[in-house]
């Protein structure tokens, strides 16, 4: 069936209009790389647009041998994977009740867990909490403030749902328990979805921000978000006042800025394709109903 002349028109200004997008987003990455590659006087001088101007490492040497950016950097490991399994696990053990029907008091308990979309406790309150928890100044503190999330939560729930109950119902008439069921039929048919949560809760805690100014004061702890926001902040830290006049001009204004926003960046496009297949197939739940 050949397009009409209106429908051609319409894909070519639907394709330049995601072209233009794509590269709102991919031109201001490059850059990025571009400049923390650069030589420093090039940067200085403004050369430097989507392609190094000469190849220099040594902003990526001093980051790292300079700043406390390899203890955050392992600081944000342990927090996103940490608390990405405990979010799952919390997630996962809260929706699957949730999903049967034969829950006592399911649509209260359902009720009560939309209640907190709408009003919490506020943050003076879960500080309180935290700090006579005495949680403050340590991971726990930033786990528990995020566990769970209610929407992340709904989408499982109403995945879990959406299983035939065919499935579930040979699986009983097999001899399968509640527990049995859940680790052997149900979270084996449910792997887009729970990869799609796992990288939504993963990039929260990667980029966790406020919550690590608020319950974490021991430096040693922050994670790379805080350390890297620090430094765009103050454009200098301390010990560069060893180093002398030439190599802070070389180092301390955009280079290491651009290396420090590499630096947060990359690990999660690093993760990306190892949930790609399952992503995609997670963003279209709910999008066909029979």
């Amino acid at each position: 069936m050949r397009e009409s002349t209106s429908g051609k028109i319409f894909s070519v200004f639907v394709h330049t209009v995601l072209i233009i997008i794509a590269l709102t987003c991919i031109l201001p990455f490059l850059h990025l790389i571009a400049l923390s590659l650069s030589e420093g006087h090039a940067v200085d001088l403004g050369q430097v647009f989507f392609w190094p101007v000469g190849l220099d490492f040594t902003a990526y040497e001093y980051f790292f041998q300079n700043t406390p950016a390899l203890r955050a950097f392992t600081n944000s490991v342990i927090i996103t994977v940490g608390g990405t399994a405990l979010s799952m696990l919390t997630t996962v053990l809260t929706a699957y009740p949730l999903s049967r029907r034969y829950l006592y008091a399911r649509k209260p308990l359902t009720t009560a867990a939309l209640f907190t979309m709408l009003f919490s406790g506020g943050m003076i309150p879960t500080y309180l909490v935290m700090n006579n928890l005495n949680l403050t100044n340590t991971y726990w503190s930033l786990w528990f403030v995020g566990l769970i999330s209610t929407y992340n939560m709904l989408i499982m729930k109403s995945f879990f749902e959406n299983i035939p109950g065919e499935v579930t119902e040979a699986a009983q008439i097999d001899g399968c328990g509640e527990m049995q069921l859940l680790l052997r039929v149900i979270l084996p048919l449910s792997l887009p979805m729970l990869a799609t949560l796992t990288l939504f809760y993963g990039v929260g805690y990667w980029n966790m921000f406020m919550n690590v100014i608020l319950y974490i004061n021991r430096t040693e702890l922050q994670n790379l978000t805080v350390v890297v926001q620090s430094m765009l902040q103050i454009q200098s830290m301390d010990n560069m006042m060893a180093m002398d006049i030439m190599q802070q001009q070389e180092l301390i204004s955009e280079k290491l800025k651009a290396v420090g926003v590499m630096v947060m960046v990359v690990p999660m496009l690093v993760v990306y394709p190892f949930l790609q297949k399952y992503f995609v197939q997670g963003i279209m739940l709910g999008s066909i109903k029979g």
